[in-house]
């Protein structure tokens, strides 16, 4: 199988453990707050009297900026490491989202996510530059491991504003209860993160401007394209199956919702046996399999003519996508072995490209064909990760070449 890394230590000792430990501190936070905040966005559509429309332009905006936030934190990482932009960022994430439900008015709602924005870049790029750190020190797979504690915390973050609302707090208290905890947890798992010299297990025998230079762009860009598939399938299933489920299904909303459980759940599921499997197999047979898993998924969501049968596609959907996303990162750390955190934050990008592309294709296919070839033409594209599959049998480059 792909190799870590060539200098992989064969013994796990107490600071690799206990960085392993601070990294998984920092996925939790972002999933438990970003989904804190993304289940507040019907609140906040009410709030200020958003149409379909306006709410889409404006939440469109967040993938554009955190886009930004990937690349600074590509530039700081470099020159600084990733902990300490990572350190900023984390709480950084859980202010912003405080002050979004705080904001009072319009503009004050754009600057909060525009802050928003910012800090989620940071923290996506940095906790992945983290996570490859961690692993390489590791010489097996663990970043399925760190994205399935995002997946958890993602859940938290859900039942957090679930509980909130059943108390009948507002939004401001809501989201300000989820960004205290979360800083709370950053600030405990900081001091654990790696430092810049252990982000890499070797020291790059070139300097800084040749290692950069000797990271090569059509891998990332190939390893890019299939996550940014995988965000478009993503954005179908997160944006649309409760859609689906109670307008074209009939079903209650109760029983909406439980597509994106089933998808969130088994999301989970995969990438904590992720690891075993990449370590069994291969990232690119992962990723292969995954692909067709999950296109088949969204076929069955997409000719399913009961809830129960469309639930159980949403549910093999998450089971199929699951390993593409840490699959990438793992990918291209594998391409940064100086640890510089360029190719992580490259690759970020699709991330965001994904989303932006996803909200815009699904919604239009929706609107002028059907809710059912919403998740028809993501199950095609799909196909497309199985054939960029071998991108992702990636190694170090040769900074001296």
């Amino acid at each position: 199988m792909d190799q870590l890394s060539a200098t992989a230590s064969d013994e796990v000792g107490p600071r690799d453990r206990r960085a392993r430990i601070a990294v998984a501190g920092a996925y939790l936070v972002q999933g438990f707050c970003f989904a804190g905040l993304l289940t507040q966005v019907a609140t906040l559509q009410k709030k200020f009297g958003f149409d379909d429309t306006q709410l889409s332009l404006v939440l469109l905006a967040v993938p554009v900026v955190s886009g930004i936030g990937s690349v600074v934190a590509g530039l700081l990482s470099t020159r600084f490491g990733s902990s300490p932009v990572l350190r900023a960022g984390g709480p950084g994430v859980c202010l912003a989202i405080a002050l979004t439900g705080f904001a009072a008015q319009r503009w004050h709602l754009y600057l909060a996510l525009v802050f928003v924005g910012l800090m989620l870049g940071l923290v996506d790029a940095t906790m992945n530059m983290q996570g490859v750190g961690v692993e390489r020190r590791y010489g097996r797979p663990v970043l399925n491991s760190f994205h399935a504690v995002w997946s958890a915390g993602a859940i938290l973050g859900a039942l957090a504003t679930s509980g909130t609302a059943r108390l009948h707090w507002s939004i401001g208290a809501s989201l300000a209860t989820v960004g205290a905890i979360g800083v709370l947890l950053a600030l405990i798992a900081g001091p654990g993160q790696l430092r810049r010299a252990e982000e890499a297990l070797e020291a790059p025998a070139a300097t800084q401007a040749a290692v950069e230079a000797s990271i090569p762009w059509r891998p990332i860009v190939l390893i890019g394209i299939a996550m940014m598939l995988m965000f478009i399938a993503d954005s179908a299933v997160s944006n649309w199956s409760s859609v689906f489920i109670e307008k074209v299904l009939h079903a209650s909303t109760s029983v909406a919702a439980l597509g994106l459980a089933a998808y969130q759940t088994t999301m989970l599921l995969g990438r904590t046996a992720g690891d075993r499997l990449v370590s069994r197999f291969s990232p690119t047979a992962v990723v292969s399999v995954g692909g067709v898993v999950g296109g088949l998924g969204l076929i069955l969501v997409a000719a399913s003519g009961t809830p129960a049968l469309s639930i159980a596609g949403f549910a093999v959907v998450g089971l199929g996508l699951s390993l593409v996303v840490p699959q990438s990162f793992s990918a291209a750390g594998r391409l940064d072995p100086a640890g510089t955190g360029i190719a992580i934050a490259r690759v970020n990008l699709f991330n965001y490209v994904g989303f932006i592309v996803g909200a815009g294709l699904i919604g239009a296919v929706a609107e002028s064909l059907s809710l059912r070839w919403a998740f028809v033409i993501p199950a095609i594209l799909a196909a497309g990760i199985v054939v960029l599959a071998p991108a992702f049998r990636t190694h170090a480059p040769d900074p001296a070449s």
